[in-house]
């Protein structure tokens, strides 16, 4: 018995590896190509080390309106997700904890909008950013990504505060904390897990949104960086390692905040699973 689970536990151990070196490979094969000129790349092998260092492709990047991409996706996000958090957070609140006659209706009714094809409503988005005269701005991003984010963010917080014990909430009532009361002091720090594993999904969803930023900006000084990489395509060719070291500096922020916030993650996507 022993020697089947040490020979399971060889066999897991080696698909974890050769999974690893799945995942990894093309973030090594990015890293390595940002470093290499274009000449190099094209005559060189497409595995192969650098010759030589070369920092001119991140000068490059750097020097060519980066930061402004970069600061009109910060402040996408920001706002985006502060105002995703807190919208979802007030509709799952009632919708989870709470008992009155629409409730299963209202539910069903955001469920069944996670099924709406973004691309359908390109034109109408459109139409109302210029009507309301945020066209070709950062503030006609925030819209979308809020609409079309909310209704899997309110199916996975209220999942997740249907899980904190009622206990607490009813001892609150005692006490004298009215609705307002218990949902800011007893429900929605319990639900940190939760808006934690919302803030990184859907960071990562809004971080790379190309679809809507492409649709209703124009000019170069609201471009977001997925639309950096629509910038640095050539008329007759591309210059791959330049394109490899944007994508890198781009994907950058979301990697390192997945770092910092995975425990996080992990336990919010836990705790969904167990009832308290």
């Amino acid at each position: 018995m022993k020697r089947k689970l040490s020979l399971f536990r060889i066999l897991i151990f080696i698909f974890a590896v050769i999974w690893l070196i799945i995942a990894v490979a093309p973030f090594i094969f990015q890293i390595f190509t940002t470093f290499k000129s274009q000449g190099e790349f094209i005559m060189g092998s497409l595995f192969k080390l650098p010759e030589r260092i070369h920092f001119s492709n991140y000068i490059n990047v750097l020097t060519s309106g980066f930061h402004n991409y970069f600061i009109n996706s910060v402040l996408v996000i920001i706002i985006s997700l502060t105002l995703l958090l807190m919208f979802s957070s007030f509709a799952a609140y009632p919708l989870s904890r709470m008992r009155f006659k629409f409730n299963r209706l209202i539910y069903s009714a955001i469920v069944a909008a996670m099924s709406i094809p973004i691309h359908i409503t390109l034109i109408p988005v459109f139409v109302m950013s210029i009507n309301f005269r945020i066209y070709d701005s950062i503030f006609a991003l925030i819209g979308p990504n809020v609409a079309f984010n909310l209704p899997i963010s309110v199916f996975i917080l209220t999942s997740f505060m249907q899980t904190i014990s009622r206990e607490m909430e009813e001892a609150a009532e005692i006490d004298g904390c009215g609705k307002f009361s218990t949902f800011f002091k007893i429900i929605l720090p319990l639900s940190k897990p939760g808006l934690a594993t919302l803030a990184i999904y859907n960071g990562v969803m809004i971080w790379n949104e190309f679809v809507f930023a492409m649709t209703l900006t124009q000019s170069t000084r609201s471009y977001t960086l997925p639309l950096a990489v629509w910038q640095y395509q050539g008329q007759y060719g591309i210059n791959i390692p330049l394109i490899m070291t944007l994508l890198f500096l781009t994907s950058l922020p979301i990697i390192l905040l997945y770092i910092i916030g995975q425990d996080k993650l992990i336990k919010g996507m836990m705790a969904g699973a167990v009832k308290g």
